[in-house]
């Protein structure tokens, strides 16, 4: 297992999804996942397999804060510990050493987050705009895509493919030119630590769901973890929008993809931005689907780079920093 991403935080689930007494199954890292509320409110994640004959876990029965396996009838706690074995009645709770991996998990920006090893001092990424109460927040997505995680977060901080993949909405032929822009490391108290491209700017027919004219839009991507990425855009005099790229690796070649928006933008209904990202995102799929190989290759050579991925190779300098093996090449 990847001690980056096994250590970090992950999302799971919108935590709404989780309702007291009802099983959420999920993957994580090539982990079956079960999450849970109990009567407290309290979250819980296991992994989904129960010790004895590995079933799913959440095939189960939750009832009085204990989940029962459909297979033999296994009860186990919210501590994870085997409390009754219906086939051995007799046996005490006591002599009872079975027990489910469980897994630390918290909630914020109304999402569940989980991690499947020590995260120590790490908390999940920040999204400092998400905090500011000018800003609406809408949750997009999920999006499952047969693509491995780094794939995608490249894709998110790539401005050359505006004029091709999503023309007409993000950019044109006649505009696909990219202006140098600025590429650093950083380390602040709003973002954390990362890599961030900033003074990037874009001609685009439509930039937002709101927009009625094209014009120059003003860029700045934070890569903010391994896995997650901020972009922020303005357009002179217009509306301020943040995009939070929030990736839950299935396995190395599979993801769900959630996007957070946080925006000034109180006009258009909920409905109507999800439809607006979910065309973006759509246009997106099928080209990250069919990338090969799907693992990014941080060796050197293996794809030909131009100048206008500066960030794209700045991104996988920071994978290499951070000794990421899941989902890339080395």
């Amino acid at each position: 297992m990847d001690p980056v991403l096994f250590n970090d935080w992950h999302p799971v689930a919108p935590a709404s999804h989780i309702a007291a007494g009802a099983l959420l199954a999920t993957d994580l890292l090539d982990t079956r996942v079960v999450l849970w509320r109990d009567s407290g409110g309290a979250l819980h994640a296991w992994e989904d397999r129960c010790p004895h004959r590995g079933t799913r876990l959440s095939l189960g029965v939750l009832r009085d804060d204990t989940l029962r396996c459909a297979y033999h009838g296994w009860r186990f706690g919210g501590d994870g510990r085997c409390q009754h074995i219906p086939a051995l009645p007799a046996l005490g709770e006591a002599h009872l050493k079975a027990r489910v991996a469980s897994y630390q998990v918290q909630e914020l920006y109304e999402l569940a987050w989980v991690c499947l090893g020590t995260p120590g001092d790490n908390a999940p990424p920040r999204f400092p705009e998400f905090a500011d109460p000018a800003l609406r927040k809408v949750w997009c997505g999920h999006y499952d895509v047969q693509s491995s995680a780094p794939r995608i977060v490249e894709n998110f901080l790539d401005m050359a493919h505006f004029a091709f993949v999503h023309e007409g909405i993000l950019g044109e032929q006649q505009h696909a030119a990219i202006p140098d822009y600025m590429v650093e490391n950083f380390d602040d108290a709003e973002y954390g630590a990362g890599v961030r491209a900033s003074r990037c700017r874009a001609w685009q027919p439509q930039a937002s769901q709101a927009a009625t004219a094209g014009g120059d839009i003003d860029y700045t991507y934070r890569v903010v973890r391994p896995l997650t990425a901020i972009l922020t855009k303005q357009a002179p005099g217009a509306l301020r929008e943040a995009i939070a790229l929030l990736l839950q690796p299935l396995t190395e070649t599979s993801t769900r993809v959630r996007i957070i928006l946080a925006l000034d933008d109180f006009n258009a209904s909920d409905d109507a931005l999800r439809a607006f990202q979910d065309t973006i995102f759509l246009q997106d799929q099928p080209i990250l689907e069919s990338q090969h190989p799907a693992r990014l290759p941080l060796t050197p050579g293996a794809e030909v780079s131009v100048a206008c991925d500066r960030m794209s190779l700045a991104y996988r300098a920071y994978l290499k920093q951070q000794n990421l093996h899941y989902g890339v090449i080395r």
